[in-house]
C-alpha cells in the first residue's frame, strides 16, 4: 500500500497564518508547529519540574508537532472567524475531526493506531499544555510583529495576553515570567 500522508504532512509550510493581518513576517504552519513543540515540552518540563506535574514532554511535544495538521485539508481558519459565534465553532471542530480522520486513514493500517493519538490528542493534560503552547506561540508573535513596529497587532496581543493569564496554568505563568521579556528584545540586548 502507497501512503501520501507524509506527502501532505510536507505541505504545512505552505499554509500561510494570520492571512487576515498585515504581517512584517510571514508565518507558515510548520513553522509555527515546530515552535509550539518546543514551547509545549518547555511547559511540560517546567509543569514536572516544579508545580509536580508527571507528564511525558516528548509526548507533548510530538502532539505539539501535528497540532494543527489537519488545516492541511482544511486551510487554517483566522481566529476572529473560527470563534465569530458557537455554531460556526462547533461546525469547524467537526471539519477539523474529519480531516484529522482523513489523515490518519492515509496511513497504513498498521500505522494508524500509532498516529491516531498524535493527530487527535485525547490525553486532557497533554491537550492542555498543546494548547497554551498554541496561544504561547500566538503571542510570541504579536510581539514580534510589535517589536518591528506593526501595530496591526496590538489587539491580538492584549487578548491573547489575557487569555494565557486566564489559564491559570502555573507553568505558563513561570514562562510569562521567565522567558517572555526576551522575546520583545533586540539581538544586541540578548546578552
Amino acid at each position: 500500500m502507497k501512503s501520501h500522508f507524509f506527502a501532505y504532512i510536507a505541505r504545512m509550510r505552505f499554509i500561510q497564518r494570520w492571512a487576515l493581518m498585515r504581517n512584517t513576517a510571514s508565518e507558515n504552519v510548520q513553522e509555527h508547529s515546530h515552535q509550539v513543540a518546543v514551547l509545549a515540552h518547555a511547559l511540560a518540563v517546567i509543569r514536572n519540574r516544579f508545580f509536580g506535574g508527571t507528564v511525558d514532554p516528548g509526548t507533548v511535544a510530538v502532539a505539539a508537532l501535528y497540532h494543527d495538521a489537519s488545516e492541511i485539508l482544511t486551510g487554517d481558519m483566522p481566529t476572529p472567524i473560527k470563534y465569530y459565534n458557537p455554531a460556526i465553532r462547533d461546525a469547524y471542530k467537526d471539519v477539523e475531526a474529519l480531516a484529522e480522520r482523513k489523515l490518519t486513514e492515509m496511513l497504513p493500517p498498521a500505522l494508524q493506531e500509532d498516529y491516531r493519538p498524535i493527530l487527535t490528542i485525547r490525553d486532557p493534560e497533554v491537550a492542555v499544555l498543546v494548547k497554551a503552547a498554541d496561544k504561547l506561540s500566538a503571542y510570541i508573535k504579536c510581539l514580534e510583529e510589535l517589536k518591528a513596529g506593526n501595530n496591526e497587532f496590538r489587539e491580538a496581543a492584549a487578548q491573547t495576553r489575557q487569555a494565557l493569564e486566564g489559564y491559570g496554568l502555573p507553568e505558563v505563568d513561570y514562562f510569562l515570567k521567565t522567558f517572555l521579556e526576551s522575546f520583545s528584545l533586540s539581538l544586541d540586548e540578548l546578552k
